[in-house]
């Protein structure tokens, strides 16, 4: 039977990778998704 040991590494998230962390920072990127976002709950409150 296996043993269930607290607080383990499995139960932790994994870390982002280089890339994921520089998008994040990147003010273009972080625009391009803001204007995404919107876009989509416009869309959402205009047909609903």
């Amino acid at each position: 039977m296996n043993e269930i040991k607290p607080y383990s590494e499995s139960y932790y998230p994994p870390h982002p990778t280089n890339f994921t962390i520089q998008m994040r920072k990147n003010i273009f990127f972080q625009f391009y998704r803001f204007i995404i976002l919107n876009y989509k709950m416009l869309k959402m409150t205009r047909y609903h």
